[in-house]
């Protein structure tokens, strides 16, 4: 008798006649919504427009979906493959199985896509997003709870994990997945490593938040610093896990991939530019706009740069980029007059484009200072 340890559910799945309920699926789906949800509010904190992160998730979700699943079987293929498997089990998606990895890979891949539809830096959608992202992944993982998954090798720790034996009532065979509970007699405790990356992706969501506000992030680091948190987590979890996997030389393949991508995040870090970008690339360009909007400033006679309004004669100004000193610079052109600039924590300055931004000949742009921070506090994973 175990004097203290966490319980599985008795099941993972509940049948209303021919509709079944998968506690897996719930638990992606509301980690996909709040990490919209919470990426909306941050990419409108950066100067951005509402819903803009709703039409990147229309690409990105399925992609990401598809990406994840082929990951997962093409690493786990023996699953799927072999004397006695299914093939056509690697359609059934509800019964488990997405890989981190091909889901951020392709879906970054649809997120590019609609990024380049609206003319916005996928850099800096992908810093709005990605403490949303973690966060759903940490949501996620409870779904690997009720699937009796991920787990590691026995221990006698009060947070150790129960294990039950449960039979599928349809078939009247052990099924982890589908079946219920025969009882709540564990057949075994083990590690909950499942539990062990929640609470792990809690605290990279916390420190995203933090990092964010307190430097000021931009051009993609947000984005490589929760890729870097997450694998540096994901090499201790792997090699406590003692579920089947694919191996390589002793090593779980998800070993070798954290501390690749662990890398290349980190280099990232190290080489990507500092500061963050102008707030006007957050409005981007689309179908029903004009080069006189957005980012790239106005024609003569238009509005003029980041929400100001300039002058028709030449004049100079003063270059910025986010929170960094500028120098000085050659003005935007647009029509007379003055306008006010983006809402933000420091005085209106009059600007030029910087490096971001394209500038041209003429008077002086308004705009205003940051974008008002980093993020407002507090994003699938499951499967491998």
């Amino acid at each position: 008798m175990f004097l203290a340890s966490i319980p599985s559910p008795d099941q993972g799945v509940w049948r209303i006649g021919p509709l079944s309920i998968r506690a897996y699926a719930i638990c992606i789906l509301i980690g996909i919504v709040v990490a919209i949800w919470w990426g909306e509010r941050r990419w409108a904190a950066r100067g951005g427009e509402k819903g803009t992160v709703l039409d990147v998730a229309v690409f990105a979700v399925p992609f990401g979906l598809i990406g994840g699943r082929l990951y997962h079987v093409a690493t786990d293929y023996h699953l799927y493959f072999g004397e006695g498997r299914n093939p056509l089990d690697v359609f059934a998606i509800w019964n488990g199985g997405l890989g981190i990895w091909g889901a951020i890979a392709l879906g970054g891949v649809g997120a590019w896509i609609a990024c380049r539809r609206r003319g916005i830096p996928l850099p800096m959608m992908a810093d709005a997003l990605a403490p949303g992202i973690i966060l759903a992944q940490a949501i996620g993982r409870l779904g690997n709870w009720f699937n009796q998954e991920l787990y590691g090798g026995p221990t006698d720790l009060p947070w150790g994990l129960e294990l039950y034996q449960r039979i599928d009532p349809a078939t009247g065979l052990e099924d982890q997945i589908n079946g219920i509970a025969v009882d709540h007699t564990p057949i075994a405790v083990v590690h909950p490593t499942f539990l062990y990356e929640l609470v792990w992706n809690v605290g990279v969501v916390l420190l995203l938040v933090w990092a964010d506000r307190r430097f000021r992030l931009g051009h993609g680091r947000v984005f490589a610093l929760y890729v870097a948190g997450y694998t540096l987590g994901r090499f201790w979890i792997e090699l406590m896990r003692t579920d089947q996997a694919t191996m390589i030389f002793g090593q779980r393949i998800n070993v070798f991939t954290s501390a690749l991508v662990f890398l290349g995040a980190v280099a990232y870090l190290i080489l990507a530019r500092r500061g963050r970008e102008d707030p006007a690339l957050a409005r981007g360009t689309t179908p029903d706009r004009d080069g006189s909007t957005g980012a790239t400033g106005g024609d003569s006679g238009g509005p003029g740069f980041a929400g100001g309004t300039a002058g028709t004669d030449a004049g100079t100004g003063t270059a910025r980029d986010d929170d960094r000193p500028g120098g000085s610079g050659p003005g935007e052109s647009g029509s007379g007059g003055t306008g006010s600039g983006d809402s933000g924590d420091r005085a209106a300055v009059s600007v030029a484009p910087s490096a971001d931004v394209n500038s041209s000949s003429g008077g002086s742009g308004s705009a205003g200072g940051s974008d008002g921070g980093g993020g407002d506090g507090g994003g699938g994973g499951g499967g491998d």
